[in-house]
């Protein structure tokens, strides 16, 4: 994703810490740009690369 385009929709996601505290999450722009690989490729969300993290944890936030 462009910077151009990211900055357009960077505020509409959620805060990157949660107030209650916790793990803090992965950056959201990384978890689009994985979202994204799958929807372009039509690829399992386990062929995921390595490079955008866990599987599972883009394919949760995806679901949310």
């Amino acid at each position: 994703m462009r910077d151009d385009q990211w900055d357009k929709i960077k505020d509409l996601l959620l805060a990157e810490r949660k107030p209650q505290g916790g793990r803090p999450p992965n950056n959201h722009r990384q978890m689009l740009n994985a979202m994204l690989w799958v929807a372009r490729t039509g690829a399992a969300w386990r062929d995921l690369p390595e490079y955008y993290g866990s599987w599972f944890t883009v394919y949760s936030r995806f679901r949310r």
